[in-house]
Order: structure tokens, then C-alpha cells, then sequence
């Protein structure tokens, strides 16, 4: 019988379904994705989608089986709001989310472009509210308010989005969004981390704070500046939260938002919640969304890098071979086709070993004696110093007729 922390797709630490470490989860049944790449992606620098590219991303996310995607900001140029409305009139499975600013003027142009819902930010936070907007807080509160009531009236699902939730005093968060709740309207309340300076303890605390206060959903929205996004998300859901904002790999301003790929990925494997994302397309998708971005991720990425499952060491490279047939996750926590990637696949460089060579003697179909592998092996190390890189086949396959013909003298 197979146990949750493994099976033949993943084989993570059973210490992560310890009954004392899950004792206090409260996962709601049906988590969701609300994808946030044509907005809050599309603001990392230098990042620009032109309409046609938000409609095609549009529809890898709904073929990917994100739940809910939030096409833009209307107000932001008249190509947003026709992407808008043509990510809209597709007719997709995802239900379909525009952002505005607390402005009742700006729900009229949401209302028109066809979305499901509506995101309406505004900063919580008295200190932004002042330094960075020059508002008061009765300003923001009115603003709120009558923002909410109008996206109410127009019959949008409402998701009122708390700019800089986490530097707030609690106790001072909690009052706000229950008064924007009580005389406003709000069907679920998002709490940003934007500018990613939470832990995961404290987001867990506080989302459990806001839920018992509030007894609306909760959504969370964090960001990587510390690194701890994909931790404050996955904190979060399991304090109850019910909606976690991503993008396609981390996209976003600064150090970006969170990564979908981490995050569902993480509650299938680590959380045994299975979201009904289509993991074996994640490749395909980030490939897809950071070419029309212009934007490169390291090589080893987690789960999308292009070289994430290529194998130098010749330690590691032994693992591969003595396991590959029958234990193939002996060295890799996922298997390659559940998230789209390429198979392992043992390389030549400075770090190789006696397996590398014999893995690619066998791959070309030469005989070789342990001399003279031993002897192809120093001069594969020496190529990759030469190169600083790996080696080509046809750079080996030199190799290799250099050795044996030597030996052959």
C-alpha cells in the first residue's frame, strides 16, 4: 500500500504527515489558484504583454486548470481592458477577475469588460496610506467603502485586497477590514504580504485571527523578497486560507511573486492537496509565458529549470544508474513527467566520474578498457576547465577516438 509521502510520482519525507505535525492544519476542501501573471507579473521590469499574448496566456492557464485568472487592470491602458474583455468573452473554464482601485468609477469599466469578479486594492496600512498616497485614513475608508457597495450592486464577486497587510498592528487590521466588511461589502478579503516581510508563523497566526473575526474566506497574496513566499502561502492555506495568488514561475515586481509551480506542487507532495492542476504541463506553460516575457530563470530552477534533472556528479551519477530501472526516485524527490520536465539525464563535466563515462560509453557503443576510461575521464575534466561548461557528444566522441587510438599504438 502506498503511503502519502510516497508514491510513483513523488517520494517526500514521511515526516511531513507525522499526525503531530498535521494535528493543527485546517485546509479548507477546495483550495484555488487565482493566477495573477497579466497583472502583478506583467509589473517586473521591462516585462510587456501585448493583447493577443494576454489572450494565449489566458488560455495555457485555463488549459493548465487554474481556477480563477485576473487579466488585468482596466484603467491601466486601453489595450488591458480589450484583453480584458476578450480573456472575458473566450468562454473559459477559469473564472475570469479584473483589479481596480478603491474608485466606484473604476466598477463600471470592470462591469463592462464581462469579468466574473472584481480585486479592489487599497493600501491598510496608516503609514502608507499617508506617505505613500498622501491620504487620510477617513479618506481610504470612504473610498472603501463605497467602492465595495458598488462592485456589490453590479454583481461582481467582490475581493477587497489589503495593500501592505503585514506591517499593520493586527489588532488595527482587524478593525478596518470589519468596518470595510460591515458597511462596505467584501465576499472574501485578500491579505497581501507585498512586500514580502512576513514569516510563516505570523501569517498563520493571522490568517487564523482574520477568518474567527471576519468569518469571510481568505485569500493571501505574498512576495519573494526574503525568499519566503512559497512558505507564507502554503502557511496560510493551511490556517484556513482558500485562495493563493501566483504567477507563472515567480514573475513580479522586485524579487517577484510567488511561484504557482512551487506552491501546487508543495500541497500535492508535501500536503497530500491535490488542487487539480495539470502538473505535467508546468514546463510547458513557463516556457511558454517567460519567452513572451523575455525573462530567463536559472538553469536549476526548482521544477520548471531546463537543467534541473541533468546529472554531473559522478557519485549522483552512480545513484542513476544502480537505480533508475526500479527505484527511480531514489535521487530526485518527483518524477520528470509529472511536472512536463525532460527524464534525468547524465552529463559530462568537470565533476564526473568513472559512471559518467561508463554511461557514455555505452551510450555510443564503445568498448573501453578501465584504463582507458580512466584516461577519457581526465580528459573530460580537463575540457570542461578548458570550457567552463559541459561537453557536447561530438566533443566526447573525440575523446574517446583520441584514447583509444593512443592505447591501439
Amino acid at each position: 500500500m502506498q503511503e502519502p509521502w510516497k508514491s510513483d510520482k513523488w517520494f517526500v519525507s514521511p515526516w511531513c504527515y507525522l499526525p503531530e505535525v498535521r494535528k493543527n492544519d485546517r485546509f479548507v476542501p477546495n483550495i484555488e489558484i487565482h493566477d495573477v501573471t497579466l497583472r502583478d507579473g506583467e509589473q517586473q521590469t521591462a516585462v510587456v504583454f501585448r493583447r493577443d499574448e494576454k489572450v494565449a496566456i489566458a488560455r495555457q492557464l485555463d488549459a493548465l486548470g487554474v481556477h480563477r485568472i485576473e487579466a488585468g487592470m482596466p484603467a491601466v491602458s486601453d489595450q488591458d481592458r480589450g484583453a480584458i474583455e476578450d480573456i472575458a468573452a473566450l468562454g473559459l473554464k477559469s473564472k475570469v477577475f479584473a483589479f481596480a482601485r478603491c474608485i466606484p468609477e473604476e466598477i463600471k469599466v470592470v462591469k463592462a469588460c464581462g469579468v466574473n469578479g472584481v480585486v479592489i486594492e487599497i493600501p491598510v496600512s496608516d503609514h502608507m496610506i499617508k506617505n505613500a498616497y498622501g491620504w487620510s485614513m477617513d479618506r481610504a475608508m470612504k473610498a472603501s467603502i463605497e467602492t465595495t457597495i458598488a462592485a456589490k450592486e453590479a454583481g461582481l464577486y467582490t475581493v477587497f485586497f489589503t495593500i501592505d497587510a503585514t506591517r499593520t498592528e493586527l489588532d488595527r487590521f482587524l478593525d478596518i477590514v470589519e468596518r470595510v466588511a460591515t458597511e462596505g461589502h467584501m465576499d472574501a478579503l485578500t491579505m497581501a504580504d507585498t512586500v514580502g516581510v512576513c514569516t510563516p508563523d505570523a501569517v498563520a497566526y493571522a490568517v487564523k485571527k482574520v477568518i474567527d473575526r471576519l468569518k469571510k474566506p481568505v485569500e493571501i497574496h505574498c512576495h519573494q523578497d526574503f525568499g519566503l513566499g512559497v512558505a507564507n502561502t502554503t502557511a496560510a492555506l493551511a490556517a484556513g486560507a482558500s485562495v493563493a495568488h501566483t504567477t507563472v514561475t515567480g514573475l513580479g515586481e522586485r524579487a517577484g511573486n510567488v511561484p504557482m509551480e512551487d506552491v501546487v506542487l508543495s500541497l500535492l507532495c508535501l500536503y497530500g492537496k491535490d488542487l487539480g492542476i495539470r502538473t505535467e504541463k508546468f514546463c510547458e506553460v513557463s516556457r511558454f509565458v517567460l519567452d513572451l516575457a523575455r525573462v530567463s530563470v536559472p538553469p536549476n530552477r526548482p521544477i520548471v529549470g531546463d537543467k534541473l534533472y541533468e546529472v554531473e556528479s559522478g557519485i549522483i551519477a552512480g545513484w542513476v544508474r544502480l537505480a533508475r530501472t526500479e527505484h527511480p526516485l531514489e535521487y530526485v524527490p518527483f518524477s520528470a513527467d509529472l511536472v512536463g520536465q525532460k527524464p534525468v539525464s547524465i552529463v559530462l563535466g568537470k565533476n564526473s566520474g568513472p559512471p559518467s563515462i561508463e554511461e557514455w560509453c555505452e551510450k555510443l557503443g564503445v568498448t573501453a578498457t578501465d584504463e582507458e576510461r580512466l584516461a577519457m575521464l581526465k580528459q573530460v575534466k580537463a575540457k570542461s576547465f578548458e570550457k567552463k561548461d559541459l561537453l557536447t557528444a561530438d566533443e566526447f566522441r573525440a575523446i574517446v577516438e583520441q584514447v583509444l587510438q593512443k592505447a591501439s599504438v
